[in-house]
C-alpha cells in the first residue's frame, strides 16, 4: 500500500514557474513506476510525465516536453515536478500517481496506475 500526498500548487502567471512534490508514505518507493497526470474539469484525466522505477528514466507528453522535468529521490520517498514556461493551458489538478509494472507503452493510461494522490491545483493567469 501507498500513500501519495501533493504540495506545491498555485497559482502563477503565464511564463513562470513552480515545483510540485508528492511525498510517498509506505514502503519500497523505490519500486514504483510514478507518473503525473492532469486534468481539467469536463475533461479526462491526461498523462503528463512519469519517472522509471531503477534507471529513473523519464517520460513525458509532447505538451510539456521541454518545459517539465520530472525527477525522483528515492531516500526521501519523494516525486518531483519542476514546470517552466508556464501556460494558461496548464491549468488543471495535478495528481501523483503510483504503479508497480515498468512504464511501457501502456504508461500513459491513468487506469494502469494503482495508487493515486488527492492532487494540487495549478492555475496559470495570463
Amino acid at each position: 500500500q501507498v500513500q501519495l500526498v501533493e504540495s506545491g500548487g498555485g497559482l502563477v502567471q503565464a511564463g513562470g514557474s513552480l515545483r510540485l512534490s508528492c511525498a510517498a508514505s509506505g514502503r519500497a518507493f523505490s519500486s514504483y513506476t510514478m507518473g503525473w497526470f492532469r486534468q481539467d474539469p469536463g475533461k479526462e484525466r491526461e498523462f503528463v510525465a512519469a519517472i522509471s522505477r531503477s534507471t529513473g528514466n523519464a517520460y513525458y507528453a509532447d505538451s510539456v516536453k521541454g518545459r517539465f522535468t520530472i525527477s525522483r529521490d528515492n531516500a526521501k520517498n519523494t516525486v518531483y515536478l519542476q514546470m517552466n514556461s508556464l501556460k494558461p493551458e496548464d491549468t488543471a489538478v495535478y495528481s501523483c500517481a503510483a504503479r508497480l509494472s515498468y512504464f511501457d507503452s501502456s504508461g500513459e493510461r491513468p487506469a494502469t496506475y494503482n495508487y493515486w494522490g488527492q492532487g494540487t491545483q495549478v492555475t496559470v493567469s495570463s
